[in-house]
């Protein structure tokens, strides 16, 4: 099935306006983020309006949208405050709303009624009449329940109006809960996953006590540190770009609002270089992204991968929570003078030391730091000063906010 755009969509988590530059630099055609209440990720810093206001206008100037979350499942208590918030929203200029509440659809009608509203994963969009009614309600978009294989997605996209646009989430961390509802993190800890307080209690580690012998802890696996039996593999489809696109998937979502800016750089360059090189193959459904995009995406903390529901059950991780963790952010850049790279330091690095750059649209290059000096100009043998200024010499200016890492230690 042709997709329903010309090419799907990358888009891209926004925490703060730090990983918001990063996913307009890199190749973002959306980001999705949230205010500071009514949003389902309480972990991120989120925007006040003012700043709401700022990141809309930067992200248009760049002819990206912006999508703000209001995918909270709210009580009672929650509904007063909200006409207020959506039509404050709507004056800012945002380009569509996230829900996952029929309630807040309806007053969305209301008080937002220029607004696209896009139906989050959290109301469990899972079959085409479901997307269909949704529709008739007023939805621009479905974003799917993550549970659904490629072949049920297929059937939903050539089963609804070709106007409604279908959204899938391509990668990041995985949720236990079905399409994230989840009451584990409730009733282990009383933070509600559903009003975005989610104390991500699936990661934990367990074993099991049988109820007449409370004294006898039993592993879940044959392994004396036990397991972590909630805990997914993160999601990576980057080999597979092609086959969404064909399904007929509008909008590649990238989970991790609460995510590095460093992460949200790396995904979204490697998203947006694996579609644009599925474009460049004439949509050929037998496209392949080059291997270093692939090879991109194991450079970012994650727990090992997956391709979730996509192509049957997905694998869990029930050996460890920890992240891997093989590289890290040495600098930013912030300028160019005198043929010297002016750099904010994120990590120490040193005289000898070679870091790979991460140029928004292209493949990334090594360059090794063969002398450098501080803002003043003073030779110096090492960065190791948080946000310190660093010059490097080199041959000619790169973007502002690209990126230099390094492996870490």
């Amino acid at each position: 099935m042709a997709n329903r755009l010309n090419r799907p969509e990358i888009l891209a988590p926004v925490g703060d306006s730090e990983r918001l530059d990063a996913a307009l630099l890199y190749g973002a055609d959306a980001v999705y983020l949230a205010g500071k209440q009514f949003g389902m990720r309480l972990a991120p810093a989120n925007f006040d309006l003012e700043e709401l206001a700022a990141g809309v206008q930067k992200a248009h100037e760049n002819g990206t949208k912006v999508y703000v979350t209001v995918n909270i499942l709210p009580r009672n208590r929650d509904l007063p405050a909200l006409p207020e918030y959506l039509s404050a929203l709507q004056d800012i200029g945002v380009d569509a709303l996230i829900l996952a509440d029929l309630g807040a659809m309806s007053l969305a009608r209301r008080y937002a009624p220029k607004l696209e509203q896009h139906i989050s994963t959290q109301m469990g969009v899972v079959n085409y009449e479901s997307a269909r009614v949704l529709y008739e309600m007023g939805a621009k978009r479905v974003v799917l329940a993550r549970e659904l294989s490629l072949e049920e997605v297929a059937e939903i996209c050539a089963k609804v109006p070709r106007e409604l646009e279908v959204e899938c989430f391509v990668h990041g961390a995985m949720c236990m809960g079905f399409s994230g509802r989840c009451l584990l993190s409730t009733y282990l800890t009383g933070r509600d996953s559903n009003h975005g307080e989610c104390a991500q209690s699936c990661r934990w580690k367990y074993r099991i006590i049988e109820e007449t012998r409370p004294d006898a802890i039993y592993g879940v696996e044959q392994d004396e540190n036990g397991t972590f039996f909630f805990n997914a593999k993160d999601l990576n489809m980057i080999d597979h770009v092609a086959a969404l696109a064909q399904a007929g998937v509008s909008s590649f979502k990238i989970e991790g609002r609460a995510k590095a800016p460093y992460y949200v750089a790396v995904t979204t360059n490697a998203y947006r270089q694996a579609v644009d090189g599925y474009i460049a193959s004439g949509c050929a459904s037998d496209y392949r992204p080059e291997r270093w995009l692939a090879a991109e995406l194991d450079t970012i903390s994650h727990r090992p991968y997956g391709t979730g529901f996509y192509f049957g059950e997905p694998e869990q991780y029930p050996h460890s929570n920890t992240y891997i963790r093989s590289w890290q952010i040495a600098a930013v850049v912030t300028g160019y003078r005198d043929g010297r790279l002016q750099l904010q330091q994120r990590n120490r690095f040193l005289v000898g030391d070679t870091l790979s750059v991460l140029i928004p649209g292209d493949k990334p290059f090594d360059l090794t730091v063969t002398e450098m000096t501080d803002g003043e100009g003073t030779p110096i043998e090492a960065a190791p000063h948080p946000t310190m200024a660093v010059q490097l010499p080199f041959s000619h200016p790169l973007p502002i906010g690209t990126i230099l890492r390094r492996k870490a230690d």
